[in-house]
């Protein structure tokens, strides 16, 4: 899941964006309103974080902007703005939750997972193949009631594995919407070989049932049969 970090304070937006990685979100910051305003058009993000007092464009400005602009994208202010009145301005503006600076790092990390909950109803949250689970609220895979260790890159394979589940991934498809790379002067075919390995060594190991199955000449499939 992607989040998009709208704060001028570079301390505290790489503290958050390292945060959030380490729960294996993908994350990208912005340092104004107005770019935030440009990269939620460009780009699909799952959850905005949003500073109110940034230059230029007001934070409730851009809210303002974006939710009149048909974006249903959740929103999570982060303000010191502390006051009652404050409050009801930014969810009036169009957010989902406020929360008040100084916070806690988990507090914030819980809100997050509560708005995917609350805002992803109608999206699939748990996927299961065979003995493999995958939560996309906790960011928690296990294989056979064991916790896998992955990293952030392998949970978003595993992720783009499960949600094409049966389906032939081919290495065009991952160096796209995985890496976001298409136009480069060389393929991403060695490096995405190397991380489908290391993902299947931690999935499938010594099970006896192989999931994660390559297909000579198209790429990969998770399935819980052969193909």
């Amino acid at each position: 899941m992607r989040i998009l970090i709208v704060e001028d304070e570079p301390k505290l937006a790489q503290a958050l964006k390292q945060g959030l990685e380490n729960e294996h979100y993908r994350v990208k910051v912005a340092e104004t309103g107005e770019e935030g305003f440009f990269l939620v058009h460009a780009e699909t993000f799952d959850l905005m974080i949003l500073d109110l007092m940034l230059p230029g464009c007001d934070g409730l400005e851009a809210l303002s902007a974006l939710r009149r602009c048909g974006l249903m994208t959740p929103v999570l202010i982060v303000s010191a703005r502390d006051t009652l009145e404050d409050r009801i301005l930014g969810l009036d503006a169009g957010a989902d939750d406020y929360l008040v600076k100084p916070f806690a790092f988990a507090e914030l990390s819980a809100r997050v997972r509560a708005l995917f909950r609350r805002g992803r109803a109608d999206e699939i949250l748990r996927f299961k193949a065979a003995d493999l689970e995958m939560d996309r609220v906790t960011r928690k895979v296990t294989r056979g009631g064991e916790t896998l260790d992955l990293t952030a890159r392998e949970f978003e394979l595993m992720e783009y594995l499960m949600l094409h589940q049966n389906q032939a991934v081919s290495r065009e498809m991952l160096a796209r919407d995985i890496w976001r790379e298409v136009r480069r002067a060389t393929p991403l075919d060695n490096v995405i070989d190397v991380h489908m390995a290391r993902l299947r060594k931690k999935v499938d190991g010594d099970a006896e049932l192989k999931l994660i199955h390559t297909l000579r000449g198209v790429g990969f499939m998770l399935s819980e049969e052969a193909p």
